[in-house]
């Protein structure tokens, strides 16, 4: 009787424990993440709350902290994101929407090039397998290829350091280089925001359709949807003039704040020495991706009356959150930028599966198949962070 007794208490103690435990890691990150924003903005850093909240936590976590966020947690900062996104467009940024669909079906091309010489790269100059150099080189939905990598029994590590480095650099490089070449816009949101008091009955009705759209794309097993769903129901509302109301800008600050630490609590578990060992192999499919993705951009530029920061950012083959806020944050185009992510995500993630089954090859009958060499310079199989 005492054991039965007992038992319900000590699985809410575990239970709590486990929640302080989640409560004070996501606390250190989302603060180590606003100090590094906060260094970057001081600093006039293009994208600064995005890139320096990324910097600050990737290090963090490569130093060994044991950073996160839970997933309800990440959840809001993507419907915030996806809200403000939505507030910069008005009638006139609808303009030009009839020559995307040629732009859209380029990215298609742009990215199953993108893919294909990433994973060339990978497999002829480090000598990796096939499936693990088509997976570190997919552009975009990590979740999905990470849970591919896991059934395909690829290396998960290489996968996940090649993807996550790229992301980063992406992040962190583009809004310099940008700024450095004049193609970004001067900061509008400061203008457009609107305060919590201003017109409550218009922000009320805003995070409630958002919401609402949000979790139904969810539901609908959208990818991307917490984010997707927002911007457009806040682009709708806003591009028809049915509402004016904005976020605060210190919300969108917090949103950038909450997607940049995401996504440099990626590294977290991940010894530094390890980064340091495929350095060269995420350098050089970083590379190759972006030179393919820069080809591509030029020749949308050519289809699309739309200015270079927009065509550059929409080409970029990084993850969807972390594009849209470099769009948000460097005044671009959201709804054109938008687009383009969403047709490459969906694009990506009907193609999976299908590359995957022409890839695979029954093992060949022998004590050691392909799959299960270690050839010189391709990453071995043991799970990621073993």
């Amino acid at each position: 009787m005492t054991s039965c007794s007992e038992s319900p208490s000590s699985e809410r103690l575990a239970e709590a424990g486990w929640l302080r435990r989640d409560s004070l890691r996501a606390a250190e990150t989302l603060l180590i993440g606003a100090a590094g924003g906060a260094v970057f903005a001081a600093a006039r850093f293009p994208a600064g709350w995005l890139a320096g909240a990324m910097i600050f936590c990737a290090a963090a976590a490569l130093l060994g902290r044991p950073l996160g966020v839970p997933r309800p947690v990440a959840r809001f900062f993507s419907v915030i994101v996806g809200m403000a996104l939505g507030g910069v467009v008005n009638p006139v940024t609808l303009h030009g929407v009839a020559a995307w669909p040629l732009s859209v079906a380029l990215i298609a091309l742009a990215m199953a090039c993108v893919t294909l010489a990433t994973m060339t790269y990978l497999r002829r100059v480090h000598g990796w397998d096939g499936m693990t150099a088509l997976l570190a080189g997919f552009p975009g939905a990590l979740g999905q290829v990470m849970a591919y990598a896991a059934e395909e029994n690829c290396d998960m590590r290489a996968i996940a350091i090649v993807q996550m480095m790229r992301v980063a650099i992406l992040t962190i490089g583009v809004p310099a280089a940008l700024a450095a070449l004049g193609l970004t816009a001067a900061d509008r949101s400061a203008i457009q925001a609107t305060g919590i008091f201003d017109a409550p009955g218009e922000l009320a009705l805003l995070i409630v359709a958002c919401v609402a759209a949000g979790f139904l794309l969810v539901r609908l097993g959208l990818p991307g949807g917490l984010l997707i769903g927002p911007m457009v129901v806040s682009a709708a509302l806003h591009g028809s003039g049915l509402i004016s109301a904005t976020l605060p800008l210190w919300v969108t600050v917090i949103g950038m704040i909450g997607i940049g630490s995401i996504g440099g609590a990626r590294f977290a578990g991940t010894p530094a020495r390890l980064v340091l060992s495929y350095l060269w192999a995420a350098l050089g499919a970083f590379a190759v991706s972006l030179a393919i993705a820069a080809l591509f951009a030029s020749l949308a530029g050519l289809l699309v009356y739309e200015s270079a920061g927009d065509i550059a950012v929409a080409y970029l083959p990084g993850a969807i959150d972390a594009m849209m806020v470099l769009a948000l944050a460097l005044d671009l185009d959201p709804i054109f930028v938008g687009a383009h992510h969403l047709a490459r995500l969906l694009g990506l993630s009907l193609a999976l599966p299908v590359v995957i089954r022409a890839l695979r090859r029954p093992a060949a009958p022998s004590d050691e198949s392909p799959r299960s060499r270690n050839v010189r310079g391709s990453p071995d199989r043991r799970p990621f962070g073993d």
